[in-house]
Formats: C-alpha cells, structure tokens, sequence
C-alpha cells in the first residue's frame, strides 16, 4: 500500500487555530486527479495541494490546488502555505524566494525571515463584469442602503476571480446570510464563483478592512482567510483610490464570524495601467504525517 507525506498548515494565522487550515502533500507525483479530489474531499478543508516536483525546475515547483469539489487554477493561502512548507521541509537551506507554477501561471514567493511574513506577488488584475446591488443585497440579505455606491460590485481576478462589494459598516457584514438560490442563479451568469464583502469598520483598531468571502460552488460556505480574493480586494481599492491614492500598505481582517480569525497584509501600487499586488501573511505548523492511498475496485483509479 503506497502512502505520501503530508503536512497541515493554518494560514494568514495569528498562532496555533486561527487562519486558514492547508494539507499540503509532498511526493505527490504519480498520484492521479481522482485521488487528489477524493483527499481533498476526505479532509473537507477550503483547499489541499499537492507538491509534484520534489526540487525546484526554471519554471519552479508544480503545485495542484483542490478544493472538496473540484480543482482551481489558483488560490492564495494555498501558495503561502505550499511554499512555507516547501521552505521548511524540502529545501537544504531556507530560501529567501520560492517559485511555484500553477494552471494559471507562475506565482513568486518571497519570506521576510525577520518578521516571519511570507508574501505572494499576485498576477496582473482583469477587472470585469459590474452587478447590480439589488442582486448582490438580496443574495447577502442586507438592507440596500449599506452598499458603499460610491464605488462598483465588480468581478476582479488576479488568478481566479470574486465578486467585490464594498458595504458601509461591519454591522451590516456580520449579519450576512446567503440567500443559496440566489447566489447560484447570479453565479451563472458571472465567471467569478466567489463573493467578497468588505467593510472599513473593524473588529480590531488596528486593521483597516474587515472582510468575508463566500464560495459555495466550491465547496466553501464561508472561507476564513482567501489571499486571491484579497489580492482581488487590493487591485480593486488601488482602481478606484478607496483610500484616496493609489497605493496601499494596509492589514486586513478576516474569519472572525467562524471563529477562525485572520490577519492579511496587502500592498498594492499603480504604475502607468499596471496595478502590482502582493499579499502575505503568517504560516504556523500544526501537524505532520503519512497519507495512505486506499484505491478501491470498480473506481477507476
């Protein structure tokens, strides 16, 4: 019986239990497609990736990305957390940058050792289709009037893409509550499967945004820290100069309603009509061990 290694992660953490969980499986070569979507739907994580290259090629470490109900092209904590753990047990020596290849293209990880920060330079934002509120409020159930209509509801992707909605108040963001029918007849109609709602009103002083993220269609009620659609939230606060410039150094907050709290770095700059997007956070070990693959007959593995 053949087993893999693997390691669980919490992502964009704030210690031991707090971020985003990762399963990150090393070795994972000559494991097929099916199997990795059945492990990912065994551990029942927002993602689980899986290392196919075990040293560093010119186009970097191939990774895969499953959430429970299918692969994606891309995601945020899993980059962090993919190469954190490449960092910490693959590599003779830390590294100081790690370069990972995904679907969607190449993505660079950076670690600041001194503060124990490890950051992802997002690709190039597209920014999309604009939605009408009376849509988004009726799927969030929340009153009209705590949309910020001084800026969009737009799907924006720097990898994979969200919808943007910019709410008033934190009031108004802890009292979200998916309307499921209406979201799925909206997401028919969008590329981005995935809604992010932000507030400038925080649970902590410190931070400057407070944000939930909801995918169902991935598997993912309510997602505790999402670093693409948070690398989507910075290329869009830079767009339209929600802090009035554009340029930002800021910390997020996210997971707090499923007590799962999380904390993001994004900086975000335009120069000319490029917007360049970094997100980081922190990575916290949690625990290691050997993953047996258990083929069954008639399954087609």
């Amino acid at each position: 019986m053949k087993k893999i290694p693997y390691s669980i992660v919490d992502v964009f953490s704030q210690g031991p239990y707090t971020g985003n969980q990762l399963a990150v499986f090393k070795e994972a070569e000559d494991v097929s497609a099916d199997e990795m979507q059945q492990i990912a739907k065994e551990i029942n994580f927002s993602e689980t990736t899986f290392i196919l290259s075990n040293t560093e090629t010119t186009d970097g470490y191939s990774v895969r990305i499953f959430t429970p109900n299918e692969e994606i092209p891309f995601a945020g904590h899993p980059t962090l957390g993919t190469a954190f753990v490449i960092n910490k047990e693959m590599v003779k020596e830390p590294a100081d940058s790690i370069l990972l290849q995904y679907k969607s293209g190449q993505i660079p990880v950076t670690f600041d050792h001194k503060k124990e920060i490890v950051w992802m330079k997002q690709n190039e934002p597209s920014f999309g289709k604009i939605i009408d509120a009376d849509q988004i409020t009726d799927i969030l159930n929340i009153d009209p009037a705590y949309i910020d209509e001084r800026f969009p509801i737009q799907e924006v992707s720097t990898g994979l893409p969200v919808i943007i909605v910019p709410v008033t108040s934190l009031h108004a963001i802890k009292n979200i509550h998916v309307n499921l029918e209406k979201y799925y007849q909206l997401i028919e109609q969008t590329e981005a499967k995935a809604i992010l709602a932000f507030s400038p009103e925080t649970y902590n002083a410190e931070n400057h945004l407070n944000v939930r993220d909801f995918a169902p269609y991935y598997g993912i009620p309510e997602d505790a820290a999402t670093g693409s659609s948070n690398g989507c939230l910075a290329a869009y606060l830079v767009q339209y100069r929600y802090f009035g410039n554009e340029e930002i150094d800021i910390r997020v907050e996210q997971g707090y309603e499923i007590k799962r709290p999380s904390l993001l770095f994004l900086k975000a700059e335009k120069e000319r009509e490029k917007i360049n997007v970094q997100v980081g956070g922190q990575v916290v070990s949690i625990a290691k061990g050997e993953w047996f693959l258990n083929k069954r007959e008639n399954d087609g593995l």
